[in-house]
């Protein structure tokens, strides 16, 4: 099994409720590609509630049953589709990847 987690930083706008906006979008964005990935066994999506400056506001966790089906997940075109909206508004993000 592979356990992949993303930690998304999302950029800051003078309208708070944009940034508030673009979380739940992307929030829900994230959790319809279960519909579409069946190699994707488990996801967590959370959005951050912790106001200090070193967290993040939004992270995903998802398990796999091999490399093989992380990347298959990587590469499906529903996953390329989010991840354009992702890289949009997002400013930083951190990943880890492992097996369990």
């Amino acid at each position: 099994m592979v356990k992949h987690i993303v930690m998304l930083k999302l950029k800051d706008y003078a309208d708070k409720g944009q940034k508030l906006e673009n979380a739940l979008k992307l929030k829900k964005a994230i959790e319809d590609l279960k519909i579409y990935i069946d190699e994707l066994k488990y996801m967590e999506v959370g959005l951050n509630f912790n106001e200090r400056p070193s967290a993040y506001d939004l992270v995903l966790t998802t398990t796999f049953n091999s490399e093989d089906d992380l990347e298959k997940y990587r590469e499906h075109p529903e996953h390329k589709k989010v991840l354009i909206f992702l890289r949009s508004v997002t400013d930083k993000t951190s990943v880890v990847d492992y097996e369990i």
